[in-house]
């Protein structure tokens, strides 16, 4: 089965038709004010309506949301699943309140910190946040590929944080991860989504 590539921090028509045009089977719209990726409710719908409806799946991307984030944003853009950033009760109780399927976004540093159970649909594997960064996530940096090697996942995953076009290969071996997730690896500049990079991340994933 191929590696499946989501491609995060989608903000315009160019970034949207490069990922679907280069089979990406994932799009994510972050919905998180102090992003250089962050999108409004009404641009994402924009760029939703122009989807095919056999393109990449839409998933949305919260910062501990309350319902009413995420029902606001649910109200203009069809999106297929979540990509939440809380604690893992928060985590399953936004899978039962919005009845879309649910990713945890989950920052690791050592082997310890690898989820043993998950109550959701999957889980976004990266770096911890830097210190000091007022933003979670991998924020571009990679974390030792090899503490995933042979773990017993309790959800379908994908890898997160510091990848690109130039890595991701090596990543996966070294990882094990059958799906990856890219924002800034793909960027001529913060927030900015180059085609290129695009079609030659995914072609690289799945080579």
């Amino acid at each position: 089965m191929p590696v499946r590539v989501k491609i995060c921090g989608i903000r315009d028509h160019a970034g949207l038709d490069a990922a679907a045009q280069a089979g990406a089977d994932w799009v994510g719209f972050v919905f998180f004010s102090r992003s250089p990726r962050h999108v409004t409710a009404q641009a994402a719908s924009t760029l939703a309506r122009d989807m095919a409806v056999d393109g990449p799946k839409r998933i949305g991307l919260f910062v501990r949301p309350t319902d009413d984030d995420i029902h606001r944003v649910l109200d203009h853009v069809p999106l297929d699943g979540l990509q939440i950033y809380d604690d893992a009760g928060r985590i399953e109780a936004i899978r039962t309140h919005s009845g879309l399927p649910v990713w945890g976004a989950v920052g690791i540093a050592s082997r310890h910190d690898l989820p043993e159970t998950c109550r959701v649909d999957g889980l976004v594997i990266e770096s911890r946040a830097p210190a000091g960064s007022n933003r979670p996530g991998g924020n571009a940096h990679a974390f030792d590929w090899t503490l995933t090697h042979g773990w017993q996942a309790p959800a379908p995953w994908l890898l997160a944080g510091g990848l690109n076009p130039d890595n991701v290969q090596r990543a996966i071996q070294h990882s094990g991860a059958r799906a990856v997730d890219v924002s800034s690896g793909v960027e001529s500049a913060p927030g900015v989504k180059s085609p290129e990079l695009i079609r030659r991340f995914v072609q690289a994933a799945r080579a």
